[in-house]
């Protein structure tokens, strides 16, 4: 299959309403696409990034600018047979944490063209040994007022999901009374993990240890840096109470969850295609964790379309030992989508394969271009 262009497209998705968590505000989310176009064509393949400041440092200009230098690499497939064209690629590219949206977006991509090429899922790439037909997401609830809250608590409830994670900030007083509202609208029934998004210093998260405790919160993502003043200390208290701490943003690359395990305050690791790289390297993070005896959670980015969402649904169902399972939100977050299928969960949370080639989605042309506030093109003439 030879390849004959490669589209970047910068895309701007609004959401039905504001969802702000204490780093990102605003009701839309700005992500990269990308559609390789082969066979003069007859074939397209979609992968999607999201690129984010306060996660991995990448913007959509930076994450746009790694895609055209990947594709002068020998190592790109400009014509493409195999997965292991796939793989050899993205190990040829640099570590660390600086190009992952733009890598998974450009791996993803090319998985979704060689699938439809070979009428092939993406789940058949990879390793089957974890693998399960049915997983079952949770819900999210932003950074909000106490009254938007308890709406979205008990629309929430009414679908039969009660994995929760709630958005908390630097203010105290709002985060007590969002975890009220959401335990006046559950009680106690719920499965709770709190997003911290790294904002929290050493006081401020002593003096959330009471909340933790009468509202059963059973797990908190990422609540300081791991090298913050107190951050061991907090920890070790949190042990004490059976509370597990998750990390997120600090987590980005298969050296930073060493580095993350062996400092030992860490007990579960959030993997996301789009922080850690795509499949290639989360894969590599969660072989590692698994070796280790390290639990995790497959998750997502605030705002992805139906492209990552697909793809967040495949690396799910290819883990059935993940803890927990958080994406999909299509269908309850964006107001409009790149892809014609919005990729959403049912009753209690319930998901399965999406079944055809590649990603299982079909891009609509339509929505791409209206979506779109930018767009490079590469040619193989180029390179």
């Amino acid at each position: 299959m030879e390849i004959d262009r490669v589209n970047i497209h910068k895309v701007t998705l609004p959401f039905f309403g504001d969802f702000s968590h204490s780093l990102k505000k605003g009701a839309s989310a700005n992500n990269i696409v990308v559609e390789i176009v082969a066979d003069q064509g007859e074939k397209k393949g979609y992968g999607e990034g999201a690129p984010r400041l306060y996660v991995t440092g990448e913007s959509q200009e930076n994450a746009t600018h790694s895609i055209r230098d990947f594709l002068l690499r020998d190592a790109f497939p400009w014509r493409l047979n195999d997965v292991s064209q796939v793989l050899d690629l993205v190990d040829s590219l640099p570590d660390g944490r600086e190009h992952n949206a733009a890598i998974c977006a450009l791996e993803m991509s090319l998985l979704d063209l060689l699938g439809k090429k070979q009428h092939k899922s993406v789940l058949e790439y990879f390793p089957q040994d974890f693998f399960c037909d049915t997983i079952y997401y949770g819900a999210a609830l932003p950074l909000a007022t106490k009254q938007r809250i308890v709406e979205i608590g008990q629309s929430i409830k009414k679908m039969g999901i009660n994995r929760l994670k709630l958005k908390m900030g630097k203010d105290f007083a709002q985060n007590q009374q969002a975890i009220e509202a959401l335990s006046s609208v559950f009680g106690y029934d719920y499965d709770l993990k709190v997003d911290i998004n790294g904002v929290w210093d050493c006081d401020l998260a002593f003096q959330h240890i009471p909340l933790i405790k009468e509202y059963k919160v059973k797990v908190i993502e990422e609540p300081m840096k791991p090298g913050d003043p107190g951050f061991g200390e907090f920890a070790e208290i949190m042990r004490d109470y059976g509370v597990i701490l998750m990390a997120d943003e600090s987590a980005c690359s298969l050296r930073d969850v060493e580095d993350i395990i062996r400092d030992g305050h860490y007990q579960m690791i959030n993997v996301r295609l789009s922080k850690c790289g795509g499949f290639r390297r989360s894969f590599r993070i969660i072989d590692y964790l698994r070796n280790n005896g390290i639990s995790f959670q497959i998750a997502c980015q605030l705002g992805e379309s139906g492209l990552l969402s697909a793809a967040g649904r495949a690396l799910s169902l290819l883990c059935r030992d993940a803890v927990y399972h958080d994406g999909s939100y299509d269908e309850v977050l964006l107001k409009e989508n790149v892809t014609l299928e919005n990729v959403s969960f049912g009753p209690g949370g319930e998901a399965g394969p999406l079944g055809g080639s590649g990603l299982g989605v079909e891009v609509s042309s339509k929505n791409l271009g209206r979506l779109s506030t930018a767009s490079d093109s590469v040619t193989r003439f180029d390179c």
